[in-house]
């Protein structure tokens, strides 16, 4: 069985962001630069992008440890930064400085880690060894 270390890494990453937006939103909120309590619709945002990285990035694990093609889910992954980055740009002016570079900055960064899984080869399997042979 091949394992998919580059998936099962991105995967974790975004199943343990979305995994902090679920349980204490508030100070992954901060952590993505906005130092003011957030509304109770910006609290469910919060929350139903936490339950979205859990997802993805729960699922990208799990591809990698079944030895499947992850290329599929790191696209999803990207296109749910492609997303948010389209969102935000709608309120760019309104966010402040440190938003913008971390929540816009991390989106973009997001979408290419997507889009460089999303077209690169899957690992090649590992042949078993070959029995040794004698004459």
């Amino acid at each position: 069985m091949r394992l998919d270390r580059a998936a099962l890494t991105v995967g974790g990453i975004r199943l343990a962001s979305g995994i902090s937006f679920l349980i204490d939103p508030l100070r992954a909120n901060r952590l993505w630069g906005d130092r003011d309590e957030p509304t109770p619709t910006a609290q469910l945002l919060l929350r139903s992008m936490g339950y979205r990285d859990a997802l993805i990035g729960g699922l990208l694990m799990a591809a990698a440890l079944r030895g499947k093609d992850t290329r599929g889910w790191f696209l999803v992954s990207g296109g749910a930064d492609a997303a948010d980055l389209l969102g935000g740009m709608g309120v760019y002016h309104d966010m402040k400085p440190a938003q913008r570079i971390i929540g816009l900055g991390g989106a973009v960064v997001g979408i290419g880690v997507g889009l460089w899984g999303a077209t690169r080869r899957p690992p090649r399997r590992r042949e078993p060894a070959a029995a040794p042979t004698t004459h």
